[in-house]
């Protein structure tokens, strides 16, 4: 391979003129234009941003700008056919990117060769699989190679979600080729991951770029798990506390998600199950059912939600703790798309750690010792008292200052700002507890050990005389989870481990023996005691429009559902909660007043307001209430300069492709945008993009589908075409023109 020739000291009106020439774009998004500097400087990079930041320009742009060939290694064989599409729309030629991989035929491969060889070719793509071969080794080696950008850089690391183990040859077959900077590309990454990639490609000195994980109106509260009935009681009061609202519950088993759901129901809240035991018809229209707002809760397996398409999910609960707050994190992030304040609320139990830590018992060391180690993070996450909003971003490698969720005068976003706990020095307790550890030589489970502590003659704890020491009974004063927690500290303090060798028994570690001799301060937070909370003590949601009328809202949205249905449409087309909100604060009785509500063009209104119009009219008649006077004067709607540029542009009947360039947008952003512009009440028409895109008979079939089905959401559309028919893009377009048509 020739020698690799770097361009240091790129000044920013060449990166601004190679952007705008090579992908027409004005500005850079985010950290690119420093992370493209990163990499053209010869630097080792790594970049950690979410879907839609602009990860690919990040290797595209320094590939154009760069002599040779970039090689980029992907495990998403499946997507590299739309980027390398993508590049050469740019490129301006067919041969200007490419892709090798299992799918190729020999011409392909030998046209893919051909192009690459005489330098064509600015960008490859390969499958980590492709890349192993010795042919292909031997070809790149032959190749100048300005960088190699890894993509889904998190595959990498046993701490990744989704581990693949031919990634980890990445770097020794890298160096086979010839020293080359290396960039890692990934949506999201722990400290962890980030630091197993890094070591395993062995970066030099990487600059790591990495976007932020906050996630500002949710809500997160971690409630302890007593018991079963205590649980589901509470789970009750919070539903019925919401009512109305629509609500996520995650559970560990597929038994406990029916057995939960049926509860549900006895009680009077509409609710179903989700989970993959169930046949896919079932499954399907349990899932329809919640999105058209049949049933208000849904409780599922993590399975369900990966490709959920509903904005307004109020709250999530999980009856069980999740493997790690990885997932954790993933999973309460379905809860307030549409940026309302929404309430993540976590049942915790130890125990229920317990039957995961027992699912690691028969998989390999390594695997069983990340495993374990992602659940004490969790446990950890859980039995904090402090901010919960920091714990999570802390996870991620993310500072956060902890003041903005406690401050007066803001809301308070989690449990142990809004109710601190009550915290007491344990190093009396600990120390007694270890000394006790060590006199009936460890290798006991938790259990064993707090009757011990609490002096109860149990079968085991008189099998082994241990009722006959003189600690026996020493802390029968105190209840089972006041000893529990004085442990558990102990364990996150790494005074007592658990062996998982002998079936989670519990052992007094060296630094638990230093601590009898010399003890420390041992914080431990008592828990609140959450079924004794008031009324007023309760999470409401609407962050942003907090003094609306809850009794008309609730009325709004029953009428909201008798329209939805009347026209055949998902609830929230006709108007999301924002919408019903601000109507449930000032009152509109004219279509005037109506079209000034956030989100109702005047289009929409005189489409659907009317019975909303009455509805409230009526209302505010009955209970003699005084509208505000800020009513009779118009205004005009703020829009972003983006959505003003996009819905011009559709106007002029430009490219799609064009617009998102000329805004530095993917095309995700773009449709994202243009979604967001159909939901808020205005009508578009994409009819000149479209009809190039799909033939009309095939259009009405997907509009057929669109108006006789209940589930709205992409992947529901694409599953009942197949990918091969109709491309996860296009059905996109075709819901947001079905969107504009029917609900504008």
């Amino acid at each position: 391979m020739e020698e690799i020739k770097t361009l240091k000291n790129v000044s920013d009106e060449e990166l601004y003129s190679a952007l705008k020439k090579y992908f027409g774009f004005s500005e850079f998004k985010g950290t690119q234009k420093e992370v493209i500097r990163s990499i053209l400087n010869g630097e080792d990079t790594f970049v950690i941003m979410p879907t839609g930041g602009g990860k690919s320009l990040c290797y595209q742009l320094p590939a154009f700008m760069s002599e040779g060939t970039a090689i980029i290694i992907s495990p998403l064989i499946a997507l590299m056919k739309n980027q390398v599409d993508l590049v050469r729309a740019f490129g301006g030629k067919d041969g200007v990117a490419h892709f090798m991989n299992s799918s190729l035929t020999k011409k392909q491969l030998d046209q893919v060769r051909s192009d690459v060889s005489d330098g064509t070719t600015k960008i490859l793509y390969l499958a980590p699989e492709s890349l192993t071969k010795e042919e292909t080794i031997l070809f790149l080696k032959e190749l100048h190679i300005p960088f190699v950008a890894v993509d889904e850089a998190h595959c990498i690391s046993e701490w990744g979600h989704d581990f693949r183990p031919e990634y980890r040859r990445i770097r020794q077959i890298v160096e086979n080729i010839g020293v080359v900077p290396i960039m890692g590309l990934t949506a999201s990454a722990t400290p962890k991951v980030r630091e197993d990639v890094i070591k395993n490609l062995r970066m030099k000195s990487p600059n790591v770029f990495q976007s932020s994980f906050l996630r500002g109106n949710l809500y997160y509260e971690i409630r302890p798990k007593k018991n079963k009935t205590q649980a589901i009681k509470e789970i009750i009061n919070i539903i019925r506390k919401r009512a109305g609202q629509s609500g996520i519950i995650y559970c560990l088993s597929r038994k406990s998600t029916e057995e939960l759901a049926e509860t549900l129901r006895v009680n009077g809240i509409k609710a179903l199950e989700y989970h993959a035991g169930m046949d896919s018809t079932t499954r399907s229209k349990n899932q329809d059912a919640f999105l058209m707002e049949e049933v208000d809760v849904i409780v599922a397996t993590i399975a369900f939600g990966m490709g959920i398409d509903k904005p307004d999910v109020r709250f999530v609960i999980h009856y069980d703790v999740p493997k790690s707050i990885e997932s954790y994190y993933q999973e309460t992030g379905r809860a307030g798309r549409d940026g309302i304040r929404s309430d993540c609320i976590l049942f915790y139990d130890y125990k229920d750690l317990s039957k995961l830590e027992h699912f690691l018992k028969d998989k390999p060391v390594s695997e069983r010792e990340v495993g374990m180690q992602l659940l004490e993070e969790m446990a950890a996450f859980s039995e904090s008292s402090g901010c919960r909003r920091k714990g999570i971003l802390h996870y991620f490698g993310e500072d956060y200052d902890d003041t903005e969720c406690r401050i007066e005068g803001k809301v308070k976003m989690c449990d142990n700002c809004m109710h601190p706990k009550e915290r007491f020095d344990a190093k009396e307790q600990v120390k007694q507890v270890i000394k006790l550890m060590l006199e009936i030589k460890d290798k006991f489970l938790i259990k064993h050990i707090i009757h011990v502590i609490r002096g109860e003659k149990k079968q085991r704890v008189v099998s082994y005389e241990h009722d006959k020491l003189k600690m026996f009974g020493f802390g029968k004063d105190k209840d089972y989870n006041y000893w529990k927690s004085i442990i558990r500290s102990a364990m996150l303090d790494g005074l007592i481990a658990k062996d998982i060798e002998t079936y989670g028994t519990l052992k007094v570690t060296d630094e638990g023996r230093a601590f009898v001799k010399s003890p420390k301060t041992i914080e431990v937070a008592i828990d609140h005691d959450f079924e004794e909370e008031t009324d007023d003590a309760v999470v409401t949601t609407g962050q942003n429009q907090v003094g609306y009328d809850k009794v008309l809202f609730a009325m709004l949205k029953e009428k909201r559902y008798e329209v939805a249905h009347e026209h055949e449409l998902p609830p929230y087309i006709i108007f999301q909660d924002p919408s019903l909100e601000e109507m449930a604060i000032r009152y509109p009785i004219t279509l005037d007043e109506m079209s000034n509500i956030v989100g109702v063009s005047a289009t929409k209104a005189q489409r659907y307001a009317k019975p909303f119009i009455k509805l409230i009219k009526e209302y505010v008649e009955e209970n003699d209430i005084e509208r505000p006077d800020d009513l009779v004067v118009k205004s005009v709607v703020s829009k972003s300069a983006n959505k003003v540029y996009i819905i011009q542009s559709l106007d002029r009947k430009l490219d799609f492709e064009d617009i998102a360039n000329s805004k530095g947008m993917s095309m995700d952003d773009l449709l994202t945008e243009i979604e967001n512009i159909v939901l808020s009440g205005t009508r578009i028409n994409i009819d000149y993009y479209v009809n190039d895109l799909i033939d009309e008979d095939d259009q009405e079939e997907i509009f057929d589908y669109f108006r006789e089905t209940e589930d709205h959401s992409i992947e529901a559309a694409v599953a009942e075409f197949g990918e091969d028919v109709y491309s996860f893009e296009e059905l996109r377009i075709m819901k947001i023109k079905f969107i504009s048509e029917m609900g504008n």
